[in-house]
Protein backbone atom coordinates (compact mmCIF):
# COMPACT_ATOMS: atom_id res chain seq x y z
CA UNK A 1 0.00 0.00 0.00
CA UNK A 2 0.92 3.61 -0.85
CA UNK A 3 2.34 5.44 2.20
CA UNK A 4 -0.03 8.00 1.53
CA UNK A 5 -2.87 5.50 1.75
CA UNK A 6 -2.06 3.67 4.53
CA UNK A 7 -1.63 7.06 6.75
CA UNK A 8 -5.35 7.44 6.22
CA UNK A 9 -7.16 4.41 6.08
CA UNK A 10 -8.47 3.24 9.54
CA UNK A 11 -10.66 0.19 10.61
CA UNK A 12 -13.98 1.73 10.09
CA UNK A 13 -12.85 4.84 7.18
CA UNK A 14 -10.46 7.12 5.55
CA UNK A 15 -9.51 10.08 7.34
CA UNK A 16 -6.33 12.46 8.20
CA UNK A 17 -5.73 16.01 7.63
CA UNK A 18 -6.21 18.30 4.65
CA UNK A 19 -4.55 18.95 2.23
CA UNK A 20 -0.94 17.40 3.51
CA UNK A 21 -2.63 13.67 4.24
CA UNK A 22 -6.05 14.13 2.03
CA UNK A 23 -6.55 15.83 -1.07
CA UNK A 24 -7.75 15.88 -4.48
CA UNK A 25 -5.40 13.78 -6.08
CA UNK A 26 -5.65 10.84 -3.72
CA UNK A 27 -9.79 11.57 -3.38
CA UNK A 28 -9.78 11.10 -7.66
CA UNK A 29 -7.85 7.66 -7.05
CA UNK A 30 -9.79 6.48 -4.31
CA UNK A 31 -12.73 6.94 -6.40
CA UNK A 32 -11.63 4.49 -9.21
CA UNK A 33 -10.78 2.19 -6.87
CA UNK A 34 -14.15 2.51 -5.15
CA UNK A 35 -15.89 2.03 -8.06
CA UNK A 36 -13.87 -1.19 -8.99
CA UNK A 37 -14.63 -2.60 -5.64
CA UNK A 38 -18.45 -1.92 -5.84
CA UNK A 39 -18.92 -3.25 -9.80
CA UNK A 40 -20.34 0.19 -10.53
CA UNK A 41 -17.07 0.46 -13.51
CA UNK A 42 -17.88 0.25 -17.24
CA UNK A 43 -21.70 1.02 -16.97
CA UNK A 44 -21.77 -1.25 -14.14
CA UNK A 45 -23.98 1.05 -11.86
CA UNK A 46 -24.12 4.61 -10.04
CA UNK A 47 -22.81 5.69 -6.72
CA UNK A 48 -23.84 7.92 -4.31
CA UNK A 49 -22.00 10.74 -2.79
CA UNK A 50 -22.84 13.27 -0.40
CA UNK A 51 -20.42 15.39 1.91
CA UNK A 52 -20.44 17.27 4.96
CA UNK A 53 -19.74 21.25 5.64
CA UNK A 54 -15.99 21.18 5.98
CA UNK A 55 -14.26 23.85 3.70
CA UNK A 56 -12.50 20.91 1.69
CA UNK A 57 -15.48 18.30 1.50
CA UNK A 58 -17.44 19.66 -1.76
CA UNK A 59 -13.48 19.32 -3.69
CA UNK A 60 -13.00 16.09 -2.16
CA UNK A 61 -16.94 14.54 -2.90
CA UNK A 62 -15.97 16.17 -6.75
CA UNK A 63 -13.03 14.05 -7.05
CA UNK A 64 -14.43 10.82 -5.65
CA UNK A 65 -17.51 11.59 -8.09
CA UNK A 66 -14.52 12.10 -11.08
CA UNK A 67 -12.95 8.79 -10.00
CA UNK A 68 -16.13 6.91 -10.10
CA UNK A 69 -16.99 8.61 -13.67
CA UNK A 70 -13.22 8.24 -14.82
CA UNK A 71 -13.71 4.51 -14.46
CA UNK A 72 -17.28 4.17 -16.19
CA UNK A 73 -19.78 4.62 -13.26
CA UNK A 74 -22.04 7.17 -12.67
CA UNK A 75 -22.59 9.35 -9.89
CA UNK A 76 -25.29 10.82 -8.09
CA UNK A 77 -24.55 13.86 -6.10
CA UNK A 78 -26.85 14.46 -2.93
CA UNK A 79 -24.55 17.44 -2.05
CA UNK A 80 -24.60 18.64 1.92
CA UNK A 81 -25.66 15.74 3.68
CA UNK A 82 -25.37 13.42 7.00
CA UNK A 83 -23.93 10.29 7.11
CA UNK A 84 -27.28 9.43 7.91
CA UNK A 85 -28.63 11.17 5.17
CA UNK A 86 -26.17 9.17 3.00
CA UNK A 87 -26.65 5.93 4.42
CA UNK A 88 -30.55 6.48 3.76
CA UNK A 89 -30.00 7.37 0.01
CA UNK A 90 -27.73 3.91 -0.80
CA UNK A 91 -30.75 2.19 1.09
CA UNK A 92 -33.72 3.77 -0.64
CA UNK A 93 -32.16 4.22 -4.11
CA UNK A 94 -29.82 0.39 -3.49
CA UNK A 95 -26.64 2.30 -4.59
CA UNK A 96 -23.12 1.94 -3.09
CA UNK A 97 -22.32 5.06 -1.46
CA UNK A 98 -19.37 7.65 -0.43
CA UNK A 99 -19.93 10.43 2.16
CA UNK A 100 -16.72 12.87 2.57
CA UNK A 101 -16.82 13.91 6.27
CA UNK A 102 -14.34 13.69 9.24
CA UNK A 103 -17.30 13.64 11.74
CA UNK A 104 -16.05 14.83 14.41
CA UNK A 105 -12.86 15.70 14.68
CA UNK A 106 -11.46 18.98 15.03
CA UNK A 107 -11.38 21.51 11.44
CA UNK A 108 -8.53 20.10 9.60
CA UNK A 109 -9.33 16.25 9.51
CA UNK A 110 -11.58 15.16 6.37
CA UNK A 111 -12.41 11.52 5.43
CA UNK A 112 -14.39 9.37 3.53
CA UNK A 113 -17.21 6.62 4.84
CA UNK A 114 -18.36 4.27 2.22
CA UNK A 115 -20.81 1.47 1.80
CA UNK A 116 -21.90 -0.66 -0.35
CA UNK A 117 -25.67 -0.66 -2.40
CA UNK A 118 -28.52 -0.88 0.56
CA UNK A 119 -25.84 0.74 3.19
CA UNK A 120 -24.34 -2.13 3.65
CA UNK A 121 -20.60 -1.52 5.47
CA UNK A 122 -17.35 -1.53 4.06
CA UNK A 123 -14.49 -1.70 6.97
CA UNK A 124 -10.85 -2.52 6.10
CA UNK A 125 -11.52 -6.22 6.15
CA UNK A 126 -14.58 -6.30 3.69
CA UNK A 127 -13.55 -3.97 1.13
CA UNK A 128 -11.63 -0.97 2.42
CA UNK A 129 -7.95 -2.61 2.68
CA UNK A 130 -8.68 -3.40 -1.25
CA UNK A 131 -9.68 -0.13 -1.92
CA UNK A 132 -6.88 1.40 -0.47
CA UNK A 133 -4.67 -0.73 -2.14
CA UNK A 134 -6.09 -0.61 -5.81
CA UNK A 135 -6.20 2.66 -5.37
CA UNK A 136 -2.66 2.76 -4.51
CA UNK A 137 -1.48 1.61 -7.86
CA UNK A 138 -3.70 4.09 -9.31
CA UNK A 139 -2.29 7.71 -7.47
CA UNK A 140 0.10 8.02 -10.42
CA UNK A 141 -1.94 7.17 -13.41
CA UNK A 142 -3.74 9.48 -15.30
CA UNK A 143 -7.60 9.06 -15.07
CA UNK A 144 -8.81 10.04 -18.42
CA UNK A 145 -12.02 11.16 -19.68
CA UNK A 146 -15.39 11.11 -17.54
CA UNK A 147 -17.22 8.31 -19.07
CA UNK A 148 -19.82 8.00 -16.14
CA UNK A 149 -22.78 10.79 -15.71
CA UNK A 150 -23.40 13.05 -12.71
CA UNK A 151 -26.89 13.67 -11.44
CA UNK A 152 -27.40 16.29 -8.65
CA UNK A 153 -30.20 15.27 -6.36
CA UNK A 154 -31.85 16.68 -3.36
CA UNK A 155 -32.56 13.68 -0.75
CA UNK A 156 -33.69 15.86 2.23
CA UNK A 157 -37.04 15.47 2.36
CA UNK A 158 -36.82 11.72 1.64
CA UNK A 159 -34.66 11.56 4.19
CA UNK A 160 -36.79 13.53 6.92
CA UNK A 161 -39.96 11.69 5.73
CA UNK A 162 -38.27 7.90 6.02
CA UNK A 163 -37.22 8.94 9.55
CA UNK A 164 -40.23 10.10 10.97
CA UNK A 165 -42.25 7.58 9.32
CA UNK A 166 -39.62 5.14 11.06
CA UNK A 167 -40.14 7.12 14.80
CA UNK A 168 -43.54 8.97 14.53
CA UNK A 169 -43.89 11.31 17.89
CA UNK A 170 -47.35 11.92 19.25
CA UNK A 171 -48.69 12.71 22.16
CA UNK A 172 -47.90 16.16 24.09
CA UNK A 173 -45.70 19.05 22.32
CA UNK A 174 -42.00 18.70 23.76
CA UNK A 175 -40.13 21.99 23.51
CA UNK A 176 -36.52 20.28 22.83
CA UNK A 177 -33.01 22.29 22.88
CA UNK A 178 -30.86 20.87 19.37
CA UNK A 179 -27.41 21.62 19.35
CA UNK A 180 -26.08 21.01 16.05
CA UNK A 181 -22.24 22.73 16.99
CA UNK A 182 -21.96 24.23 13.41
CA UNK A 183 -22.26 20.03 12.30
CA UNK A 184 -24.96 18.74 9.78
CA UNK A 185 -27.37 18.35 11.86
CA UNK A 186 -27.78 22.60 11.37
CA UNK A 187 -28.83 21.09 7.48
CA UNK A 188 -31.41 18.18 8.79
CA UNK A 189 -32.77 18.93 11.71
CA UNK A 190 -34.78 21.89 10.72
CA UNK A 191 -36.33 19.52 8.20
CA UNK A 192 -37.21 16.60 10.27
CA UNK A 193 -38.70 18.06 13.46
CA UNK A 194 -40.96 20.84 11.28
CA UNK A 195 -42.55 17.47 10.73
CA UNK A 196 -43.21 16.98 14.11
CA UNK A 197 -45.49 18.67 16.82
CA UNK A 198 -42.40 20.21 18.79
CA UNK A 199 -41.14 23.48 19.95
CA UNK A 200 -37.37 23.70 18.52
CA UNK A 201 -34.84 26.07 19.89
CA UNK A 202 -31.60 25.63 17.62
CA UNK A 203 -28.55 26.23 18.53
CA UNK A 204 -25.74 26.80 16.24
CA UNK A 205 -27.27 25.31 13.03
CA UNK A 206 -24.84 27.73 11.06
CA UNK A 207 -22.86 25.47 8.75
CA UNK A 208 -19.61 26.17 9.48
CA UNK A 209 -16.57 23.47 9.39
CA UNK A 210 -14.11 25.58 11.33
CA UNK A 211 -16.31 25.15 14.54
CA UNK A 212 -16.47 28.23 15.90
CA UNK A 213 -18.64 27.28 19.10
CA UNK A 214 -17.09 24.31 20.25
CA UNK A 215 -16.20 21.05 18.83
CA UNK A 216 -18.69 18.39 17.23
CA UNK A 217 -17.98 15.41 19.70
CA UNK A 218 -20.52 14.93 22.26
CA UNK A 219 -19.08 12.24 23.80
CA UNK A 220 -16.52 15.23 25.25
CA UNK A 221 -19.04 16.24 28.05
CA UNK A 222 -17.03 19.70 27.77
CA UNK A 223 -18.95 20.43 24.19
CA UNK A 224 -22.28 20.23 26.43
CA UNK A 225 -22.23 23.33 28.50
CA UNK A 226 -24.17 25.80 26.30
CA UNK A 227 -26.77 23.38 25.41
CA UNK A 228 -27.33 22.42 29.00
CA UNK A 229 -27.53 26.24 30.22
CA UNK A 230 -30.00 26.94 26.96
CA UNK A 231 -32.58 23.64 28.54
CA UNK A 232 -32.73 24.63 31.96
CA UNK A 233 -33.00 28.75 30.92
CA UNK A 234 -35.92 27.49 28.75
CA UNK A 235 -37.29 25.25 30.59
CA UNK A 236 -36.84 22.53 27.45
CA UNK A 237 -38.28 18.96 28.20
CA UNK A 238 -34.65 17.93 26.49
CA UNK A 239 -31.73 18.73 24.68
CA UNK A 240 -29.95 16.98 22.18
CA UNK A 241 -26.36 17.57 20.71
CA UNK A 242 -25.12 16.24 17.28
CA UNK A 243 -21.90 14.91 15.89
CA UNK A 244 -19.91 17.16 13.03
CA UNK A 245 -21.66 14.66 10.80
CA UNK A 246 -24.63 13.90 12.37
CA UNK A 247 -24.72 10.74 13.05
CA UNK A 248 -24.82 10.14 16.63
CA UNK A 249 -26.77 11.67 19.25
CA UNK A 250 -26.55 12.36 22.94
CA UNK A 251 -29.45 13.47 25.21
CA UNK A 252 -29.27 15.63 28.43
CA UNK A 253 -32.29 15.84 30.43
CA UNK A 254 -34.75 18.73 31.66
CA UNK A 255 -32.05 19.97 34.34
CA UNK A 256 -28.87 19.78 31.72
CA UNK A 257 -27.82 16.39 33.18
CA UNK A 258 -26.49 14.19 30.03
CA UNK A 259 -28.13 10.46 30.06
CA UNK A 260 -26.08 8.00 29.37
CA UNK A 261 -25.99 6.27 25.93
CA UNK A 262 -26.32 2.73 27.31
CA UNK A 263 -29.67 4.49 28.96
CA UNK A 264 -30.48 5.42 25.78
CA UNK A 265 -30.27 1.68 24.10
CA UNK A 266 -31.98 0.59 26.20
CA UNK A 267 -35.03 2.57 26.13
CA UNK A 268 -35.20 1.93 22.65
CA UNK A 269 -34.61 -1.62 23.08
CA UNK A 270 -37.74 -1.74 24.75
CA UNK A 271 -39.76 0.07 22.56
CA UNK A 272 -38.93 -2.20 19.67
CA UNK A 273 -39.26 -5.55 22.18
CA UNK A 274 -43.15 -4.06 22.13
CA UNK A 275 -43.34 -4.34 18.63
CA UNK A 276 -41.80 -6.81 18.06
CA UNK A 277 -41.87 -9.08 20.87
CA UNK A 278 -38.79 -11.75 21.54
CA UNK A 279 -36.31 -9.53 18.79
CA UNK A 280 -32.56 -9.33 19.28
CA UNK A 281 -30.65 -6.74 20.30
CA UNK A 282 -27.50 -5.41 20.17
CA UNK A 283 -25.43 -3.83 22.71
CA UNK A 284 -21.49 -3.25 22.83
CA UNK A 285 -18.52 -4.28 25.45
CA UNK A 286 -18.66 -0.83 27.39
CA UNK A 287 -22.59 -0.58 27.71
CA UNK A 288 -23.76 -1.09 31.04
CA UNK A 289 -24.38 -4.51 32.07
CA UNK A 290 -28.48 -3.13 33.10
CA UNK A 291 -28.83 -3.05 29.22
CA UNK A 292 -28.54 -7.20 28.63
CA UNK A 293 -30.41 -7.17 32.15
CA UNK A 294 -33.64 -4.65 30.32
CA UNK A 295 -33.64 -6.47 27.44
CA UNK A 296 -33.75 -9.88 29.11
CA UNK A 297 -36.54 -8.55 31.61
CA UNK A 298 -39.02 -7.34 28.27
CA UNK A 299 -38.50 -10.65 26.75
CA UNK A 300 -35.65 -9.94 23.99
CA UNK A 301 -32.07 -11.69 23.23
CA UNK A 302 -29.27 -9.29 24.33
CA UNK A 303 -26.51 -9.87 22.15
CA UNK A 304 -22.98 -8.18 23.16
CA UNK A 305 -20.42 -7.17 20.26
CA UNK A 306 -17.28 -5.29 19.66
CA UNK A 307 -17.11 -1.42 18.96
CA UNK A 308 -17.06 -0.38 15.63
CA UNK A 309 -20.06 0.45 13.11
CA UNK A 310 -19.15 -2.23 10.38
CA UNK A 311 -18.77 -5.10 13.03
CA UNK A 312 -22.35 -4.36 14.29
CA UNK A 313 -23.72 -3.85 11.23
CA UNK A 314 -22.48 -7.37 10.25
CA UNK A 315 -23.53 -9.12 13.89
CA UNK A 316 -27.05 -7.01 12.75
CA UNK A 317 -27.03 -8.94 9.80
CA UNK A 318 -26.39 -12.79 11.10
CA UNK A 319 -28.60 -12.00 14.09
CA UNK A 320 -31.10 -10.20 12.23
CA UNK A 321 -31.04 -7.80 15.62
CA UNK A 322 -33.76 -5.14 15.27
CA UNK A 323 -31.82 -2.57 17.13
CA UNK A 324 -28.03 -1.97 19.21
CA UNK A 325 -26.60 0.49 20.59
CA UNK A 326 -22.91 1.52 21.56
CA UNK A 327 -21.31 3.79 24.26
CA UNK A 328 -20.77 6.29 22.26
CA UNK A 329 -23.94 7.38 21.18
CA UNK A 330 -24.14 5.27 17.73
CA UNK A 331 -27.87 3.56 17.86
CA UNK A 332 -28.23 1.04 14.88
CA UNK A 333 -31.66 -0.04 13.55
CA UNK A 334 -32.37 -2.60 10.94
CA UNK A 335 -35.53 -0.94 9.76
CA UNK A 336 -33.24 1.79 8.55
CA UNK A 337 -30.93 -0.55 6.69
CA UNK A 338 -29.04 -1.83 9.44
CA UNK A 339 -27.71 1.91 9.21
CA UNK A 340 -26.92 4.25 12.37
CA UNK A 341 -28.90 7.47 12.57
CA UNK A 342 -28.72 10.03 15.35
CA UNK A 343 -31.48 11.67 14.30
CA UNK A 344 -33.42 8.74 14.67
CA UNK A 345 -32.93 7.92 17.95
CA UNK A 346 -33.94 10.97 18.97
CA UNK A 347 -37.39 10.37 16.96
CA UNK A 348 -37.46 7.43 19.83
CA UNK A 349 -36.84 9.27 22.43
CA UNK A 350 -38.45 12.06 21.76
CA UNK A 351 -41.57 9.96 20.76
CA UNK A 352 -41.18 7.59 24.16
CA UNK A 353 -40.98 10.93 25.89
CA UNK A 354 -44.24 12.50 24.71
CA UNK A 355 -46.29 9.37 25.47
CA UNK A 356 -45.92 10.35 29.30
CA UNK A 357 -46.93 13.12 31.52
CA UNK A 358 -43.29 13.01 33.15
CA UNK A 359 -39.75 14.03 32.86
CA UNK A 360 -36.84 12.71 30.76
CA UNK A 361 -34.75 11.93 33.99
CA UNK A 362 -38.44 10.08 35.59
CA UNK A 363 -38.43 8.33 32.19
CA UNK A 364 -34.78 7.09 31.84
CA UNK A 365 -34.77 6.06 35.97
CA UNK A 366 -35.59 2.57 35.48
CA UNK A 367 -32.99 2.28 32.77
CA UNK A 368 -29.79 3.46 34.79
CA UNK A 369 -29.22 1.19 37.16
CA UNK A 370 -25.18 1.34 37.97
CA UNK A 371 -22.19 4.13 37.87
CA UNK A 372 -20.08 4.63 35.36
CA UNK A 373 -16.40 6.36 34.79
CA UNK A 374 -17.25 7.11 31.27
CA UNK A 375 -14.29 6.74 28.45
CA UNK A 376 -10.99 7.09 30.09
CA UNK A 377 -7.83 7.60 27.96
CA UNK A 378 -4.48 6.76 28.84
CA UNK A 379 -1.21 7.43 26.27
CA UNK A 380 0.96 3.92 26.55
CA UNK A 381 3.69 3.03 24.38
CA UNK A 382 3.13 -0.68 23.94
CA UNK A 383 -0.53 -1.46 24.33
CA UNK A 384 -0.04 -4.79 24.88
CA UNK A 385 2.01 -5.40 27.23
CA UNK A 386 -0.34 -3.18 29.44
CA UNK A 387 -3.14 -5.36 28.74
CA UNK A 388 -1.02 -8.48 29.82
CA UNK A 389 -0.17 -6.85 33.06
CA UNK A 390 -3.57 -6.61 33.54
CA UNK A 391 -4.66 -10.12 32.92
CA UNK A 392 -1.83 -10.92 35.40
CA UNK A 393 -3.30 -8.85 38.18
CA UNK A 394 -6.61 -10.15 37.37
CA UNK A 395 -6.12 -13.85 36.84
CA UNK A 396 -8.89 -15.23 39.62
CA UNK A 397 -11.51 -13.27 37.83
CA UNK A 398 -13.22 -13.48 34.96
CA UNK A 399 -12.27 -12.42 31.55
CA UNK A 400 -12.82 -12.57 28.07
CA UNK A 401 -11.04 -11.10 24.69
CA UNK A 402 -13.83 -9.80 22.52
CA UNK A 403 -13.22 -6.47 22.42
CA UNK A 404 -9.56 -5.67 24.07
CA UNK A 405 -9.89 -7.04 28.04
CA UNK A 406 -13.29 -7.27 30.31
CA UNK A 407 -12.76 -8.18 33.51
CA UNK A 408 -15.82 -8.88 35.70
CA UNK A 409 -16.30 -8.91 39.55
CA UNK A 410 -19.38 -9.43 41.34
CA UNK A 411 -19.73 -5.92 41.75
CA UNK A 412 -18.19 -4.17 38.89
CA UNK A 413 -16.56 -4.77 35.53
CA UNK A 414 -13.91 -3.28 33.13
CA UNK A 415 -13.08 -3.06 29.47
CA UNK A 416 -9.87 -2.05 28.43
CA UNK A 417 -8.83 -1.71 24.75
CA UNK A 418 -6.53 -0.18 22.62
CA UNK A 419 -7.82 2.98 19.86
CA UNK A 420 -8.18 2.10 16.32
CA UNK A 421 -6.38 4.93 15.36
CA UNK A 422 -4.30 6.41 18.54
CA UNK A 423 -1.83 5.41 20.67
CA UNK A 424 -4.20 4.88 23.53
CA UNK A 425 -6.11 2.67 25.58
CA UNK A 426 -9.47 3.44 26.43
CA UNK A 427 -10.34 2.35 29.82
CA UNK A 428 -14.08 2.32 30.94
CA UNK A 429 -15.40 1.07 34.52
CA UNK A 430 -18.77 0.22 35.92
CA UNK A 431 -19.59 -0.71 39.31
CA UNK A 432 -22.60 -1.01 41.64
CA UNK A 433 -22.13 2.18 43.44
CA UNK A 434 -19.85 5.34 43.01
CA UNK A 435 -17.83 4.05 45.67
CA UNK A 436 -17.06 1.00 44.06
CA UNK A 437 -16.72 1.87 40.60
CA UNK A 438 -14.30 5.14 42.04
CA UNK A 439 -12.28 2.37 43.50
CA UNK A 440 -11.72 0.23 41.42
CA UNK A 441 -11.17 3.05 38.27
CA UNK A 442 -8.37 4.22 40.14
CA UNK A 443 -6.71 1.10 40.61
CA UNK A 444 -6.76 0.11 37.28
CA UNK A 445 -5.73 3.84 36.33
CA UNK A 446 -2.75 2.76 38.52
CA UNK A 447 -1.84 0.10 36.81
CA UNK A 448 -2.22 1.28 33.24
CA UNK A 449 -0.37 4.33 33.84
CA UNK A 450 2.31 2.91 36.16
Amino acid sequence: MHPRFAAVTKAYDVRGTTPDQLDATLALAFGRAYSDEVGTSDGGGTVVVGHDMRDTSPELAGAIADGVRAQGGDVVLIGLASTDMLYAASGVLDLPGVMVTASHNPAGYNGFKVCRAGARPIGLDTGLATIAEAASDLLDQPAGALRGTLTERDFLEDYAALVVSLAPVSGRRLKVVVDAGNGMAGHTASAVLDQIDAEVLPLYFELDGTFPNHEANPLDTSTLVDLQAAVREHGADLGLAFDGDADRCFVVDETGEPVAPSAITALIGTRYLAQQPGSTILHNVICSKAVPEIVTEHGGTAVRTPVGHSLIKAEMARTDAVFGGEHSGHFYFRDFYLADSGMLAALHVMGALAETDGTVSELMQSFTRYAASGEINSTVTDAAEVIDRLVQQYGDLDQDRLDGLTVTADTWWFNVRASNTEPLLRLNVEGDDEATMAKVRDEVLDLIRR
